[in-house]
């Protein structure tokens, strides 16, 4: 079923934009961990005593950082122990030095893009959430490394098609031209291209050009990430579709047309249309609150229908001498009440689908972005894959004129370098 939303003129609701820095094991019968179907052989360390547990967090503003310290003293004073919240400045500098010292924060954001990385490396103890079934799927594949889950999902987003409402209908476009599939999609595109005003704006890179290489059948990576699979008929075939809106007119990246990214190309009206997750309502409330605009799920391609997942996971270290009071403060946090709470404090997703009918009810301008929850893709998951996702972005850059077959066949030898290391 296609979800479709509108908002119209947002006014400062104290919605903050997503913060992305972009989020195991068997159950425990002391700590009320998850339900058992795999994992953690050791039973988590646990301190004598009240535990002081320290947490570590990437926080967009004052709102999410006032939302966390407050739900974990609540948990602190219902359990008898402490948390210590500190917002890093650098997510990834002070998690490797707090690795590397001995003396990692017990409780921390972590991406699904560090994740494997950090799986590997052997920081992470494996542990499962309460109620594990309930995070979406995708979720739970994002934080699984070698048919290891390590962390529960903290929040999530997704892409959606963000259009802008008036030059949707000066157009003479109506809801029955909302694009359905890749093809009706480039033909909207290019009804809206008039002037200075280009059809779709996309922000670079495989965030956003990726979506179409999950909707053609495609993924960077095969199932268990043992080998790459960027050269295959699906991955181009996805990437083809972006290379033709672009080479015809109907399309651009955000650098194209002097903006920063796609939201930014969206919000001054050099686009009638972006791709973009729920974080732009902070950036449409913020910076363009007069601006019209509906958001509708990504057209379905060859395979289905097809998006990207942007999550955060609450990492428990392996150092840590309080996993078990780590785990009981995640199954707080990730309660589906507590989840709620956060929605409403600074515009995070919940990640349990137990709490996606309140969400939606809610905020009804966000059901096309929780409708990606049941068959996005997350990230790349391999460990040191970082420089080689990079050097992928910037062969991107320039999609409308690349040899896509080169970037890909670059990709796979590259990822073949890595995996031999």
């Amino acid at each position: 079923m296609k979800h479709i939303t509108r908002t119209f003129a947002l006014a400062a609701t104290g919605v903050l934009t997503l913060s992305l820095a972009a989020c195991g094991g068997e159950g425990f019968e002391d700590d009320g961990g998850g339900d058992g179907e795999a994992g953690q052989s050791e039973a988590p360390a646990s301190a004598d005593g009240p535990a002081s547990l320290q947490m570590l967090i990437a926080s967009s503003g004052d709102a999410e950082t006032q939302a966390v310290e407050e739900a974990a003293a609540a948990w602190a004073e219902d359990s008898g122990n402490t948390v210590d919240v500190t917002v890093a400045s650098d997510m990834g500098q002070e998690l490797a030095q707090g690795f590397a010292g001995g003396s990692p924060a017990d409780v921390f954001y972590l991406d699904a893009g560090a994740f494997a990385t950090n799986a590997e490396a052997g920081n992470l103890y494996a542990y499962e959430a309460e109620d594990n079934d309930d995070f979406y799927e995708p979720l739970r594949e994002a934080f699984t490394y070698e048919d290891q889950q390590y962390c529960a999902p903290k929040d999530f987003s997704t892409l959606g098609l963000i259009i802008n409402q008036s030059m949707w209908e000066e157009a003479g476009l109506t809801e029955d031209d909302l694009p359905t599939t890749y093809d009706e999609l480039a033909q909207v595109a290019e009804t809206l291209t008039t002037g200075d005003v280009t059809g779709l704006v996309l922000s670079p890179g495989i965030d956003r050009a990726g979506a179409f290489v999950v909707g053609s059948g495609g993924w960077w990576m095969n199932e268990d990430n043992t080998a790459p699979t960027a050269n295959t008929p699906e991955v181009v075939a996805g990437l083809q579709v972006v290379q033709d809106m672009i080479s015809s007119g109907s399309a651009a990246l955000s650098s194209q047309v002097d903006t920063g990214w796609g939201g930014e190309a969206f919000g001054t009206g050099r686009a009638a249309m972006t791709i973009e997750g729920n974080w732009i309502k902070g950036a449409m409330s913020n910076d363009y609150p007069d601006l019209d605009y509906l958001v509708a799920e990504l057209p379905e391609g060859p395979a289905g229908p097809g998006t990207l997942l942007f999550t955060q996971c609450w990492g428990v270290a392996a150092q840590s001498e309080a996993q078990a009071q780590a785990v009981e403060l995640v199954n707080y946090l990730t309660s589906a009440e507590q989840q709620m709470a956060f929605a409403d404090a600074f515009g995070v997703m919940p990640s349990r689908q137990s709490a996606s009918e309140d969400y939606t009810a809610a905020y009804p301008e966000d059901e096309a972005f929780i409708a990606g929850g049941d068959y996005g893709h997350g990230p790349i998951n391999v460990p040191g894959i970082a420089d080689v996702v990079a050097d992928l972005n910037s062969q991107l850059e320039n999609i409308g004129s690349a040899d896509l077959e080169s970037v890909v066949e670059s990709f796979d030898s590259n990822v073949q370098a890595v995996l031999g290391r």
